[in-house]
Formats: structure tokens, sequence, C-alpha cells
């Protein structure tokens, strides 16, 4: 068992015991972001630190919204 910890720069992110070792550009998903690892680095025998770069989650342009059709109270 590996004690596995994920990062995104210095921000911890997630924190595991894994059977393996995720290897670098493997996709993964965490807390429902979809990411890629970009550095694995053995810190003790069994502890690994996790580089991962998250996929900037992009807000679509919201349709504005006529407030004169609405009732006015």
């Amino acid at each position: 068992m590996f004690a596995v910890h994920f990062y995104e720069n210095k921000n911890l992110l997630l924190s595991q015991l894994l059977q393996r070792v995720p290897s670098e550009g493997e996709e993964l998903k965490i807390k429902g972001r979809k990411g890629t690892i970009s550095s694995v680095t053995n810190v003790e025998d069994n502890k690994f630190h996790v580089q991962v770069v998250l996929e900037k989650v992009s807000k679509g342009k919201t349709a504005l919204v006529d407030q004169s059709k609405k009732r006015k109270r």
C-alpha cells in the first residue's frame, strides 16, 4: 500500500492509500474535475507526492433575461 498525496500547485487536493502509484501522463478525475498527472515524486519509501494539472472550468455565457417582461409586485 502506498500513501499518495495529490497536489495542484501547492494545494492538497486528495490523500489516498492505493495499491499502485499512478504514472505521469495518466488521466484521472478528482472531485468531479478532469486532470492529468504532470509529475510523481517519492518522498519516503511508501509516500508519494503527485502533481496534477486540472482542466479549467469554463462557464458558458448565460442568456440575459429581459427585465421588462417580469411582473412588478
